[in-house]
């Protein structure tokens, strides 16, 4: 069982207590559009039409997840994306008419958690929005305890200790200058916090779970992205890129041709 399976179990968002989105999209259409639908899954959502009125929107009212478009006036998607980044982590869902290469790379590089490309389906938007809300608000399970001699077996843990691997406390394992708390998802290196997004901290769990092994890009995506097809691996490959800036460039390791790896010294 991966790790996004241990601590990943949440119900999707609740009525009567909706998840607000924030939309911001230019074309008038679309932007109803995507209202319409989401307000008939039971989301409660807000719309701006350019980046500027999407920022003051932001600002203005507390939202669980926003949507981007890429292609915006006053203030493009990847410079609004940005800019929300330096005050929230908020899960970002950009959406890009074309889907090309620099539209995904500079909206992921800017923070972005995923992307959709233009027109999407209403259903594969909400599978994309249900997704990110549960990275946002995974809870983990009870770490493991050793159990006393007889006793029936110990709760499954989140993550777990190895031999490479220093365990401080209960739930807290240290990799060198980083310390991972996988019960109060709290990581802080050479003793200061690290701001991760729920993404990247989803990420480090499970590098934090098999420390020294390497983890292919597909099982990346499969287990911290929750996609069970075959989805584009820049959304890995830009995601450990963000995390290497945080947590040191030498704490993830890339195996050419293969995948990754937590360095455990």
């Amino acid at each position: 069982m991966s790790v996004s399976e241990q601590v990943g179990r949440v119900s999707a968002p609740r009525v009567p207590d909706p998840v607000s989105v924030l939309v911001v999209e230019d074309d008038a259409a679309i932007r109803r559009a995507v209202q319409l639908s989401l307000e008939r899954y039971g989301y409660r959502v807000a719309v701006a039409e350019n980046g500027l009125d999407g920022l003051e929107a932001f600002r203005a009212g507390r939202h669980d997840l926003l949507i981007l478009d890429v292609m915006l006036p006053e203030l493009d998607g990847i410079g609004l994306c940005r800019r929300i980044r330096e005050e929230s982590l908020v899960p970002v869902l950009m959406m890009s008419a074309r889907g090309d290469a620099l539209d995904v790379v500079s909206g992921l590089e800017a923070g972005a958690d995923d992307y959709v490309v233009k027109p999407v389906d209403t259903p594969v938007l909400v599978a994309r929005i249900r997704t990110l809300l549960r990275r946002a608000t995974f809870r983990p399970a009870e770490p493991q305890t050793t159990p006393a001699r007889g006793a029936g077996p110990a709760n499954s843990a989140v993550v777990t200790a190895d031999a490479g691997t220093t365990q401080a406390t209960p739930g807290e394992l240290v990799f060198g200058d980083l310390t991972v708390n996988t019960l109060g998802l709290e990581v802080r290196r050479g003793g200061r916090p690290v701001p991760l997004t729920p993404t990247e901290l989803r990420l480090l769990l499970e590098f934090a779970a098999a420390p020294g092994a390497v983890l292919d890009r597909r099982r990346l995506l499969r287990d911290v992205w929750d996609y069970g097809w075959e989805g584009d691996t820049r959304v890995v490959d830009l995601c450990v890129l963000r995390l290497r800036k945080k947590i040191g460039a030498e704490r993830i390791e890339t195996v050419r041709g293969f995948g990754y790896k937590l360095v455990r010294g």
